[in-house]
């Protein structure tokens, strides 16, 4: 397999993983261009991209730790939310947040991790922990679930529960996302792709992004359908079928950089 073949398998993922990590598709897409326009400077660092995912993703990682790269909101991103992105960016330094991702919503080991962040398996974990203790600490908000199928969408509402969080309601069509939303502005939404009646949960989620800036997940078995970064996208993304610390871990962060609202 050649590095550009290499490269292109994985480079979905990536951007999943930038866009959470940075909190919007503009700044995570401009990272992931930023870290292959280095490699295409650098022949040392383009001949490790062919190595596989944990390569490409410590490549990333050097740009991330040490650039400070500039995006220009797109259509894709809600004002409001992007803006909130960048200001959480500047006054925080997210490795606790980058180790929690990488092992979870990335599924990477722990090993792998620490080979990404160039630290040591040790510190991956003390940085893990210290993330989910921050999320245990984050204020509650009210959560939105579009998903069309009654086990997952009740898998997920026990998850949304369980860690502190209310539902106020739950659709499986864009008609009865809509009438929810017309009781209740949620906090967050999780959203499959493919709703009951052929509908689509990103019209569903267009129709609530119209009136309000709210973070989004999608949940759905086909992520790198909407990873290309040649459109307006899903900053958050998580695949089906998932694990519940993944969802966690997307819930808090989109949460992180989201206007989440308090309970009634």
């Amino acid at each position: 397999m050649s590095i550009g073949e290499a490269v292109a398998n994985n480079l979905p993922y990536l951007r999943r993983y930038a866009r959470a990590l940075t909190g919007s598709q503009a700044s995570g897409d401009a990272f992931v261009r930023a870290t292959l326009e280095a490699a295409l400077a650098d022949e040392g660092m383009k001949e490790t991209l062919g190595q596989g995912r944990v390569a490409l993703y410590s490549a990333f990682n050097r740009v991330w730790s040490s650039a400070n790269v500039e995006a220009t909101p797109d259509a894709g991103d809600t004002g409001l939310h992007e803006a909130a992105a960048q200001e959480r960016l500047k006054q925080i330094t997210p490795q606790n947040r980058q180790a929690l991702l990488l092992t979870t919503l990335e599924d990477f080991s722990m090993a792998e991790a620490a080979e990404i962040m160039d630290l040591d398996t040790e510190e991956v974990e003390a940085l893990v922990k210290a993330a989910v203790a921050e999320i245990d600490g984050e204020s509650a908000t009210s959560v939105l679930i579009i998903e069309d199928e009654p086990l997952i969408s009740m898998q997920l509402e026990d998850l949304v529960r369980s860690i502190g969080h209310d539902i106020c309601g739950t659709a499986a069509t864009r008609t009865q996302a809509q009438e929810v939303v017309a009781e209740k502005t949620p906090g967050l939404v999780l959203a499959d792709i493919q709703l009951a009646d052929g509908s689509s949960g990103l019209d569903a989620v267009d129709d609530i992004l119209s009136s309000t800036s709210v973070p989004v997940i999608f949940i759905t078995a086909y992520p790198e359908r909407l990873l290309t970064g040649d459109r307006p996208e899903p900053t958050y993304l998580v695949t089906k079928p998932f694990q519940e610390s993944t969802v966690r871990a997307a819930i808090s962060q989109a949460l992180f950089f989201g206007s989440s609202k308090p309970l009634d």
